[in-house]
C-alpha cells in the first residue's frame, strides 16, 4: 500500500512537470501594438536627454533658491525615472519642461512599443540644493519645480 502511495505521488509530480515544460515550450502572446503617444517625436529619447543636460549645463547657483528638481523620463509602470537638479540663473523654466515633456512622451512610447517592464518603485522628489556653486539633488526637500 504504502508503494502505491509512493508511486502516485511520483507521477503526480512528474506530470506536473510535463505541464510545466509544455507550457514554457508556447510562446508568449504578444500585446497589441499600443497607439503612440501623443507628443511623442519620433527622434531617439536619447537625443532629447541630450539636449536637456545641454540646456541644464552646469547649473551654476549661489544659493538653494536658485536650485529646482524636475522629474524625467516615464517608468513603464508609471513615475519617473529620476530627477535632475538645475538652476534658475542659468535655465529658462519653460524650455526646460517642455524639452522634458517631450522626453517623457518618447519614453513612455518606446516602454510601450518595447514592452519594458520596470520597478515600479516610486521615487520621491530629492529636491534640489546649491552645493559648491552648483546645484545637486537634495535628500527629500523638495523645491521642485
Amino acid at each position: 500500500m504504502r508503494k502505491l502511495l509512493h508511486y502516485q505521488a511520483v507521477l503526480v509530480v512528474l506530470a506536473a512537470c510535463a505541464a510545466c515544460s509544455s507550457q514554457a515550450q508556447t510562446p508568449p502572446q504578444t500585446a497589441p501594438s499600443a497607439k503612440p503617444v501623443r507628443g511623442a517625436d519620433p527622434a531617439p529619447a536619447g537625443a532629447t536627454r541630450a539636449r536637456i543636460q545641454s540646456l541644464v549645463g552646469t547649473a551654476s547657483c549661489a544659493s538653494d533658491a536658485e536650485c529646482r528638481s524636475m522629474p524625467l523620463g516615464a517608468k513603464a509602470c508609471g513615475g519617473p525615472e529620476s530627477y535632475l537638479a538645475w538652476s534658475t540663473r542659468s535655465t529658462k523654466e519653460s524650455e526646460l519642461g517642455a524639452l522634458a515633456e517631450r522626453y517623457k512622451a518618447q519614453r513612455q512610447a518606446e516602454n510601450q512599443a518595447s514592452g519594458m517592464m520596470s520597478d515600479c518603485r516610486f521615487l520621491p522628489d530629492p529636491g534640489a540644493i546649491c552645493r559648491a556653486g552648483t546645484c545637486q539633488l537634495g535628500e527629500g526637500k523638495s523645491n521642485a519645480s
